[in-house]
């Protein structure tokens, strides 16, 4: 399982985040998603810790805790939910012809 981090400043990389957090424990992964079309950090992370008691103790540590100017929220990230490979609200449902 993985942490999640959220409200992150735009301006933290990987190994700052990895930093913070092995202050915890060991940090098995850090991934800072980045926006497809500019690049740029969406300014949330996911954190992989060693063990269930590491996450637990980075959770308790830095939820709400301030960092880089940003009030932070750190939860246990919810398992990904499987998305539709149709790409779109409407789906792959035809109707293309005029």
């Amino acid at each position: 399982m993985s942490v999640y981090v959220g409200n992150l400043s735009y301006d933290a990389t990987q190994e700052d985040v990895t930093e913070v957090f092995a202050e915890y424990g060991t940090v098995k992964s850090a991934h800072l998603p980045t926006d497809r079309e500019t690049g740029r950090p969406r300014g949330f992370a996911f954190v992989e810790m060693q063990t269930g008691e590491e996450e637990a103790a980075a959770i308790e540590a830095l939820d709400g805790a301030e960092w880089m100017g940003r009030v932070l929220k750190v939860n246990k990230a919810k398992p990904r939910e499987p998305r539709n490979s149709s790409g779109g609200k409407w789906g792959n449902k035809g109707g293309g012809s005029y």
